[in-house]
Formats: structure tokens, C-alpha cells, sequence
């Protein structure tokens, strides 16, 4: 199957040029805001994002009067990121010196008696830094007997682990430390989407927080070695298993992870299921009993280092996880299989191809799971990510759930692109002599922001919405070519705004409509230049960009692409299985979308000599044929009273 996303960095180099302090321009950026007291920063893997904190935490402790520092990572893997850099001999004016009694991402249990004595111990004394986990912090937290974080640095990384849900242990903990102290607040992370079911923070918290954001274009485009990066699904019948060599290609570094044992794909024994796939690669000649190493001799004689993440042994996983964290060559390492691990904070530079079995909910997991191939290596120009989904079968009882997935995983993959694509400004156009400049679209009829909460929404927040927009259950129904675009973009879209953002007027939410439609489609377009002219190719046609209005945006489907590769990708026969199962629970008809289908109706009629037919193979054909039994069930309630 053809990537759904595909996109072309320019290697500048960028990224790892540093400043006189040895900065680089994402640290820089951030080190710009270090008085802010709560600072969100949202960055992509490989960015810097645990020296930045380092900078910025450091001139708080030294200039700006606060007294310690508290660093919380999800998992103890993570915490290495956080040991003891020389930052002095960059051009900065301290070092960044843990003591290694408190740093707390130890072997052991997070929250075992010794860990958090060390925790209370260390609120007490003259230490500056503790490193701990999420848990270790949550535990020590509810066993204070007073509360202690005034004059405080609470960094934590990885932040999309907080949660708004009042289950959240640490959400309660943060919003306490931010309601009842002067404590600052860090927060970091490379996957920041609050169109997960549950926000990250509320919005009124998330309001007091000053962002910086550093987008995942600036950072790949500056990359060295990686030119291009492909998003890519593979639609397969029966057991995963069977299908799996047809994409592992096994002289690609890879990262294989294998479905949730809860899962529809999954056969329900984890352990079988790497075996399986060993076997299908080649045979096991031996297994290293000091790091836990498999070696694996291919059909071809080739020997492969493969490590298994999936086996439970606590003794097996630390040597492999051991082995992991100090490699050093492009040859230590070949095929990673693994479950639940080699996520979020996992490096692994090499890694060509991130292969990920089984739908996954989460935006945040994706993308996790993508930036472990996206790290700038010389090995490597190319970065792939795969998505291994079951194909529905009419004949399967759970057939709506498999067409839900299959329609989740390519939205997500639009959100992707949307992510990983260069931006641009967009103002509006007042005459044919207001030429755009470099970077900038210029739209007749489109409106600008009129208040600073728009601003807001258009500058931090518009990845975030796009996530809401994509994963609402109207929008995937949409999906298939069964709605109408302006239907999408003048009705659905405003209404998910709405509801999203409650306090918005009218206005403003036609002003941020605008710019998420106009965005959501230029970034789905392509951009060609002939000449001295720009021409973007918007449904099957190239239009010049100085001809743009929000008019004609309004008439594209931001879904274009998907529903064409998703059309080319499966048969005709699966494909009718996916429209049939949204059919059974299309949108209900309202009159917003009535009153923008009648027209076309009208035009339809004149075309055609004819009314629409429910029965016909054009989705949008049957839904203007069920807006004029809509309408006339309206007009005859009407009359009756």
C-alpha cells in the first residue's frame, strides 16, 4: 500500500547548530521564556527538550531565587537523561550536578519506603536536584505531612501522563502544588494532543501556562542524514502472523511492536507470537546469557541481534534493556520485538522502520511510536512507519469495530501530516496587487483573528483541535465520501469548535474554522511552482494560489487523500463493507446541512432530469436523496403543528 503521508526534509543542518552558550535553536527558544513560572514546552523526540529543562531550571535556581529542583519522568529508563552534564565548557555559566543519592530512577520499586524517605529527606536538607519517577513523586506527595514546594522547580517530563480526569494522581498532585504554593512549573513533551479522550490539563490551568512550542518540521527539516519520512498502512485478512513478512524487512533497523494481548488482532499468547515471527525469519543459533541477545541466522545465512521486550523474566528483560541503553554501533543492534516498551524516551538512533501491529487509540502513542524512527543517524536517509490493521470482513460479528479502527488509523495519519508539514501564515487578500510574501498564503474572503483567545487557539492550539476535529465520530463518518465538504467544513467542523471551545463568540468561531479548513487543506495539498507562479492541487485539480478564496476552500474535503489511497487500497467488495457499516449509523440530518444540499440538489435535478436516488452508488447522491425525505418529514410536521 502506498504511504498516506510522505514528506521531504531539507537537511539543512539546523537543528544541531548551537549558540554561544551551546544552545540549540529550540533551547534557545525556550530559554528566552525561563521567567515564565509555568511553562509548557512541546517539542518532538530528539529535540533537546532534557537540556533545555537544564538551562532554564539552572538560572531559576541561580538568578531567579528559587531553591531546589525537582525532575519527574515516567519511567526510570528516562531518567538517564537527566544525569550530570557539563554544560560550562558550551559557554553557559553552571553545570547541571545531580547528586546520585537523589537521583531515585534506581532498580526497585517506585514507591518502596527508602525511595521516598529520600524524597521527604531531600525537601529538607541543602540538596539542589532529585530525579524521580511520575510515581515515586506521587507517592512521597501523599505521605507529606505538610505541604513543602514553596520556592520549588517542578519539572515534569513527558507530560501528557498528567491527566485533567479527577482519578489522575498526578493531575490532583500538580494542580495542588499550583493552587496552594509559588512553586514553578515545567512541563515537557513531544506528543502534547488533548484530542485524547481525557485533556491533559483544564482549560483554566492550561491558560496560565506560557508556551513554546517547536514543531516537528523545524526539527526533522534541520536533520543532517534524514531526507524523507513516510506514514503507511497495510490492510491484511486473518492472522497477523501470516501477513507480517510481507513489510518486515529485516535489513531495515527495526522496531516491531506487537498488538495489545486485549486486542482484536492479538492471538492471545504474546509469547507464541514472537516465536512465530523468529521462526518465520530464520532460526535461533543462540541467545547471549550475559545480555540476552538472540542471534538469529536468515534464510539467507545472515546473522540478526534481536532483542525480545516482550518476555516477562525480570531478570532477562533488565539484561536486554541493559544491552539497549549502551549501544554504540549501527551493528549492535537489528530487529527490536516488543509490546508495551521502547515508547516514549526509548533511543535507538538507527531505527530505519518503526512496524506497529494492531490499531492503536492513542494520538499520543502514535506518535510516541513514530519518533522512534524519526532520530537523525548516518545510517539512514529514509524513516518509515507502518500500521499493520485488520481488514473488515462482512462475515465478522465485530465488523463495525474493525471499519471504526481501519477509519481512527488513517485519521490519524492526517492529524500526521498535518504535524509533520511546513507551516504557513495565512492573511487575507485585499487586491490583486497584495502579493504574499515568502511563507505566507494570501486568501480573499478570509478572516483574520479579532480577538487574542483566537490568536491563542491559531498559534498553540490548532494541532490540538485538528486531533478533537479527526477523532469525532461525525468526521469519520465523513470519511468515505458520503458527506458533502461544505457540510464538513460550514457544519460539522463549527459545531465540534463550539463544543471544544464554549466561550467563543459566533465570530470567532468562524475565524478559527477558517483557518483549521484552510490549513487542514493546504497542508493535504500538494504546492508546485511553475515559474514564477504557485500552483496547489486541491481535488484533482491545480489551482494558483493567488486565486485562493475561502469559498472554494469551503468546497474541498480534507479527507480527499485518505478516502483515494483507502479507494485504490482495498477491494470493492471491503470497500462497500466499510460504507454499508457507517451507513447503519449515518449522521442524522439537520437543517444546516439541508440548506446546504438543496442547491445542489436543484442543480442535480436540472443535470439530470431527475431526483436523487437512495439506491444509487454515489454516496453523496443517496445523502441528497435523504435530505429531500428530510425535508419534506419537516414541512409535514410543520403542518400538523
Amino acid at each position: 500500500m502506498p504511504d498516506i503521508v510522505h514528506v521531504t526534509y531539507g537537511q539543512t543542518g539546523q537543528s544541531s547548530k548551537t549558540n554561544n552558550m551551546g544552545m540549540r535553536e529550540m533551547q534557545e527558544k525556550v530559554y528566552q521564556a525561563r521567567d515564565a513560572q509555568y511553562l509548557l514546552l512541546k517539542a518532538p523526540p530528539a529535540s533537546g527538550k532534557s537540556r533545555a529543562l537544564m538551562y532554564v531550571a539552572l538560572d531559576k535556581l541561580i538568578n531567579q531565587g528559587l531553591r531546589k529542583i525537582i525532575v519527574a519522568v515516567p519511567e526510570k529508563s528516562i531518567g538517564g537523561s537527566f544525569g550530570k552534564t557539563n554544560l560550562k565548557d558550551f559557554g553557559f555559566f553552571a553545570n547541571w550536578e545531580p547528586n546520585d543519592e537523589y537521583n531515585l530512577c534506581t532498580p526497585g520499586m517506585d514507591g518502596n519506603k527508602s525511595k521516598v524517605q529520600a524524597f521527604k529527606k531531600f525537601l529538607d536538607n541543602q540538596e539542589k536536584i532529585l530525579i524521580c519517577t511520575h510515581a515515586t513523586l506521587r507517592f512521597a506527595f501523599e505521605e507529606l505531612e505538610e505541604f513543602k514546594f514553596t520556592d520549588t522547580v517542578l519539572a515534569i517530563d513527558e507530560f501528557h501522563h498528567v491527566s485533567a480526569d479527577g482519578d489522575s494522581r498526578l493531575g490532583e498532585l500538580l494542580r495542588s502544588i499550583m493552587e496552594k504554593s509559588n512553586a514553578h512549573v515545567i512541563a515537557m513533551t513531544g506528543s502534547y494532543f488533548r484530542g485524547d479522550s481525557v485533556p491533559v490539563l483544564k482549560p483554566e490551568d492550561e491558560a496560565r501556562f506560557t508556551k513554546v512550542s517547536y514543531n516537528y518540521y523545524e526539527q526533522l527539516n534541520g536533520y543532517t542524514y534524514l531526507k524523507t519520512l513516510g506514514i503507511g498502512y497495510h490492510f491484511y485478512q486473518g492472522k497477523y502472523t501470516s501477513a507480517i513478512l510481507e513489510i518486515l524487512d529485516t535489513n531495515k533497523k527495526t522496531i516491531l511492536h506487537i498488538p495489545n494481548v486485549n486486542s482484536g488482532e492479538s492471538t492471545k499468547d504474546k509469547h507464541q507470537e514472537v516465536d512465530f515471527i523468529l521462526d518465520l525469519v530464520g532460526d535461533v543459533i543462540k541467545v547471549d546469557t550475559d545480555t540476552g541477545v538472540i542471534h538469529l541466522k536468515r534464510k539467507d545465512g545472515k546473522v540478526l541481534k534481536v532483542a525480545d521486550l516482550v518476555n516477562d523474566n525480570p531478570k532477562d528483560r533488565d539484561k536486554i534493556q541493559n544491552y539497549l541503553r549502551n549501544m554504540k554501533s549501527v551493528d549492535d543492534m537489528d530487529l527490536i520485538i516488543a509490546l508495551g516498551m521502547a515508547k516514549e524516551g526509548f533511543d535507538w538512533p538507527y531505527c530505519e522502520h518503526a512496524l506497529t501491529v494492531g490499531y492503536r487509540g492513542s494520538l499520543t502513542e502514535i506518535i510516541q511510536i513514530i519518533g522512534r524512527c524519526t532520530r537523525d543517524s548516518n545510517n539512514k536517509t529514509h524513516a518509515q512507519f507502518t500500521n499493520l490493521i485488520a481488514q473488515p470482513d462482512a462475515s465478522d460479528d465485530i465488523v463495525k469495530i474493525s471499519v471504526n479502527n481501519m477509519l481512527k488509523a488513517i485519521t490519524a495519519s492526517l492529524l500526521m501530516e498535518q504535524v509533520l508539514a511546513p507551516n504557513f501564515k495565512f492573511k487575507t487578500k485585499l487586491s490583486e496587487e497584495d502579493k504574499a510574501q515568502a511563507g505566507e498564503i494570501k486568501v480573499r474572503g478570509f478572516k483574520t483573528p479579532s480577538s487574542k483567545r483566537v490568536r491563542d487557539i491559531i498559534e498553540s492550539d490548532l494541532n490540538d483541535l485538528k486531533a478533537t476535529i479527526l477523532q469525532d465520530d461525525t468526521m469519520l463518518k465523513a470519511m468515505p465520501g458520503n458527506v458533502d465538504p461544505e457540510v464538513i467544513n460550514r457544519v460539522l467542523i463549527p459545531k465540534i469548535i463550539q463544543t471544544k471551545y464554549p466561550e467563543l463568540s459566533e465570530e470567532e468561531i468562524e475565524e478559527v474554522r477558517q483557518h483549521v479548513v484552510l490549513d487542514s487543506v493546504v497542508k493535504n495539498g500538494e504546492i508546485k511552482e511553475v515559474g514564477d507562479k504557485r500552483f496547489i492541487r486541491m481535488a484533482d485539480k491545480f489551482v494558483n494560489i493567488d486565486d485562493l478564496h475561502i469559498d472554494l476552500i469551503d468546497q474541498i474535503n480534507p479527507f480527499q487523500k485518505a478516502f483515494e489511497i483507502l479507494s485504490k487500497s482495498v477491494t470493492a467488495k471491503v470497500l462497500k463493507i466499510i460504507q454499508d457499516a457507517i451507513e447503519a449509523t449515518r449522521i442524522t440530518m439537520d437543517f444546516e446541512e439541508a440548506k446546504i444540499l438543496w442547491p445542489k440538489i436543484l442543480d442535480f435535478r436540472k443535470t439530470f432530469d431527475r431526483e436523487p436516488s437512495l439506491q444509487s452508488a454515489d454516496p453523496l447522491e443517496r445523502r441528497m436523496a435523504e435530505c429531500i425525505i428530510y425535508l419534506k418529514e419537516e414541512k409535514r410536521k410543520k403542518a400538523n403543528g
